[in-house]
């Protein structure tokens, strides 16, 4: 048996087991969680010095902007097209293979929806895509793949309007983990992509800021 195979089978039981040379460890609450060393390289933006010139718009409109009490200091990234089906900005840096990566949202407005994700393996326009969405009660991981599919879902009380929240995603190998705000949530098991960038999302209406993101990753060669 591999260590993959080995890890779901460890379920409900306390212990360490390595994937990828990093720990993934198992909990009493019935759940592992995937984690990268902490030696490895993290890249954080909290666009107070930078802008996002080096970052690429797949769609959407994104800007830097000001805003009361945001969690790093002044500045926020926005994102306020309202027609589009999806909005994607890609971030400097990668491509990653393994990653933790999380970023704190604000879900300001929209009526169709009013969501905000994590983009990551993001190559060639192919992606995973982990959301949450203020209209709807559940927390979903998708991949897109010239329209989006869905993985996984899990049942939760909708993150509020007008508040800061905190999206995680880890990906080691073909496991992927995403938290939201603090809970572990989806857990599942795709390898259609294995490596690409990062970025950020969200959907059709939906007016969201999103503030000190960081990524923790291995760089492919």
């Amino acid at each position: 048996m591999s260590v993959a195979e080995l890890i779901p089978a460890m379920l409900g039981f306390l212990g360490v087991l390595v994937l990828n040379g990093y720990e993934a460890f198992a909990v009493e609450t019935s759940a592992y969680e995937l984690k990268l060393p902490d030696n490895m390289p993290v890249e954080r933006f909290d666009f107070e010095q930078k802008g996002i010139e080096e970052w690429k718009t797949v769609e959407g409109k994104w800007t830097v902007e000001e805003m009361p009490a945001a969690p790093s200091a002044k500045k926020v990234l926005m994102q306020r097209a309202v027609g589009n089906q999806y909005n994607v900005i890609v971030a400097p840096g990668g491509p990653y293979t393994d990653v933790d990566v999380s970023v704190r949202f604000k879900l300001i407005s929209g009526r169709e929806d009013a969501s905000g994700g994590i983009v990551f393996r993001f190559s060639d326009g192919k992606y995973y895509v982990v959301r949450a969405n203020a209209l709807e009660d559940n927390f979903r991981f998708y991949y897109y793949d010239q329209k989006r599919y869905q993985l996984a879902t899990a049942k939760v009380k909708p993150p509020a309007l007008g508040q800061w929240h905190t999206l995680r995603v880890v990906a080691v190998a073909d496991l992927n983990q995403a938290y939201l705000d603090g809970q572990l949530l989806l857990d599942h098991r795709d390898a259609r992509f294995k490596r690409g960038q990062v970025g950020l999302c969200t959907k059709t209406d939906s007016v969201t800021a999103f503030d000190d993101l960081e990524i923790k990753a291995y760089t492919s060669p």
